[in-house]
């Protein structure tokens, strides 16, 4: 009777010690991979073409997609803003939500989930493929890092790119809502404008770039060490990708959720 009672607690921690490992494992393997990027950057190593290159693909490539997200983001703010204002609450306040919504918290963190599902899944499936191809077995063989030729630029280019996007995601969510709140609720510009600057701090912009530095340091990094890692065949790049995806999504929320008490207490 005991040993039943018991067997459900100790598949608990086994589970719990299994997770655990796996954690420590990837931490150890990132830390790692990092360490060889800042040598390999160091030494003057990693090719600016292919950080300019991999800038073009993150960033340019992507501003569409952000554009949308982040006026679909300002449209719906507005909108449940606008119904939820109805009554002694001033209309013009409908203008600080907006900003604040999305400078604080849309406009980082929807950028971050959809280049987690074109960037950080694309990334972690090519350098998988050339894994299991045994690409980078031949760079290996040559003489080559492929740290620095394949990690390393993606990494300072998601550095680079991430604040950019977010800025403009929030710039363009927040004019979007301004128009929506025109629309929808007869908030005149001016009103909007003015409760935007009602409760807006100078700190809320550099506590949203820098939210933006860490998911786009977080992004590539995590997606390159899942693509290094990948074993058996098209299979197993499947199944890294979506790991990746999962460990990057997860990642950003918790990150996200650290970001209040270090910066805005």
């Amino acid at each position: 009777m005991a040993q039943a009672l018991a067997r459900p607690v100790t598949g608990w921690f086994r589970g719990l010690g299994r997770t655990a490992t796996v954690v420590i494992e990837h931490a150890g393997a990132m830390g790692q991979l990092l360490w060889s990027v800042v040598v390999g950057v160091a030494r003057l190593r990693c090719s600016l073409g292919a950080v300019v290159t991999q800038i073009y693909v993150m960033g340019v490539q992507s501003l569409p997609i952000v554009i949308v997200t982040a006026s679909l983001a300002g449209i719906v703010t507005s909108q449940q803003g606008g119904y939820q204002f109805t009554g002694s609450v001033p209309l013009y306040v409908l203008g600080s939500l907006v900003a604040e919504t999305m400078v604080l918290e849309m406009g980082p963190v929807l950028t971050a989930i959809v280049l987690v599902g074109r960037l950080g899944a694309r990334i972690t499936a090519e350098l998988g493929t050339m894994v299991v191809s045994e690409q980078i077995d031949a760079y290996h063989s040559l003489g080559r890092d492929p740290v620095v030729i394949l990690v390393a630029p993606r990494i300072l280019a998601g550095i680079i790119v991430m604040p950019i996007l977010v800025a403009i995601a929030d710039a363009v969510g927040i004019m979007v809502g301004m128009f929506a709140a025109k629309m929808t609720t007869g908030l005149g510009y001016e009103s909007f404008l003015y409760g935007a600057q009602l409760f807006w701090h100078s700190w809320d912009l550099v506590y949203s770039l820098t939210k933006a530095l860490a998911f786009g340091f977080a992004i590539p990094l995590i997606s390159t060490h899942m693509g290094l890692r990948t074993a058996g065949g098209a299979a197993g790049v499947g199944r890294q990708t979506t790991a990746s995806v999962m460990f990057m999504t997860l990642t950003i929320l918790i990150l996200d959720a650290l970001f209040p008490p270090l910066m805005l207490q």
